[in-house]
């Protein structure tokens, strides 16, 4: 029975967060998407190379909603997801004939390497999947899917965040950077 009673959790669900931190958090979340997405659709449309994937929209919810979350600092979004591109790139050229074994292989890695390197950011898992279940074109990029859309995305996320939440007094972005 001790086994089964540690899923009842050991604390009551956080408060409910007032409505200019509702406001800050969509706002920040939009500029920030909105960058990204303006170079993919707009700036790239045409040349075959992509700024947008999946996991931002995961990276932003955390660097503009959750902006206190040692999860949501500089140095786990950047390092995270960069490191789990080159983990993910790694696995898919080593074992692209087995998807699952790629996926499972390095989503594992990703997060005992972001362990090891504290830079442990969530959406970060799903940079290394999309490496490994992405299309003909993300495969295509090889290791500079790290560099673009990955490194290059994080970095204008990471920017916009700077910018966009040290606007409102109460608010102060990032908690610390190493």
């Amino acid at each position: 029975m001790n086994y089964l009673s540690k899923m009842k959790g050991t604390t009551k669900s956080p408060p409910m967060v007032n409505v200019s931190e509702v406001i800050w958090s969509w706002f920040g979340a939009f500029v920030g998407i909105s960058a990204v997405a303006y170079i993919n659709f707009n700036v790239l449309a045409g040349t075959g190379l992509i700024m947008m994937i999946a996991s931002f929209g995961a990276s932003a919810v955390l660097i503009f909603g959750a902006i206190k979350s040692p999860l949501a600092q500089p140095r786990n979004l950047v390092g995270g997801h960069v490191l789990s591109a080159l983990i993910g790139v790694a696995c898919y050229k080593i074992f692209w004939a087995q998807p699952w074994l790629a996926s499972s292989v390095a989503v594992a890695t990703v997060i005992a390497l972001m362990h090891l390197t504290k830079t442990l950011h969530p959406p970060a898992g799903a940079t290394a999947l999309i490496a490994i279940i992405g299309d003909d074109k993300i495969h295509s990029l090889g290791f500079t899917y790290a560099v673009l859309p990955v490194g290059i995305g994080v970095m204008i996320l990471l920017l916009v965040a700077l910018l966009f939440n040290n606007i409102a007094r109460n608010r102060r972005y990032p908690e610390f950077w190493v």
